[in-house]
């Protein structure tokens, strides 16, 4: 037996892009812009982050580190855990390449979004849902300076300012004055 084929709805809201297990992008309540959905695995999670936040300031740096990558065996899309991950690289050992994979994951994460919504803007740093998203990109555009990737820290930087055009986070700053300089703290 054939199946019938539904009439569209041409005056029907456009889905968010990806599904429910990826990071996806939506319009806003207000119609003003763009959030980033995280997927449901990321979201059940969300107490779990909160508490690992809270081994990184007592100094349990090893507890939360391995905290973190179970959390990432069962939602490897979730961004918060790859910004805390990328952030404790940093911190702890100052690996900058392994800071820069979880950085990277974590902003590619919100790239994929944006680009499977057709690269609408603005998606600003100010809605609570975006925010990782751009302290990993922020993150990931300092690791590839440091590790001498200029070109690909630009782009980052671009991608980010497109998105918000008051770059919040100050990112262009952040990378003049670390090629100035030279030193510059991530944070």
């Amino acid at each position: 037996m054939a199946k019938k084929r539904r009439p569209s709805r041409p005056n029907q809201r456009p889905k968010p892009s990806g599904d429910s297990n990826s990071v996806a992008l939506t319009p806003t309540p207000a119609g003003d812009g763009w959030i980033l959905r995280h997927p449901r695995c990321a979201r059940d999670r969300a107490e779990d982050i909160e508490e690992v936040g809270i081994m990184i300031d007592a100094g349990e740096l090893e507890v939360a580190r391995d905290e973190l990558q179970w959390l990432l065996s069962g939602c490897t899309d979730c961004l918060d855990a790859h910004l805390l991950l990328g952030q404790l690289a940093l911190d702890g050992q100052n690996d900058y390449e392994l800071a820069r994979g979880h950085f990277g994951y974590a902003y590619q994460l919100g790239f994929r979004a944006w680009r499977r919504a057709g690269e609408p803007t603005p998606v600003r740093y100010s809605q609570l849902p975006n925010r990782g998203f751009f302290e990993a990109g922020r993150a990931l555009a300092w690791c590839l300076e440091k590790l001498n990737k200029r070109i690909m820290a630009d782009e980052v930087v671009e991608v980010l300012v497109k998105l918000d055009p008051e770059d919040p986070l100050g990112c262009r700053r952040m990378l003049a004055e670390l090629r100035d300089t030279g030193s510059l703290p991530m944070l």
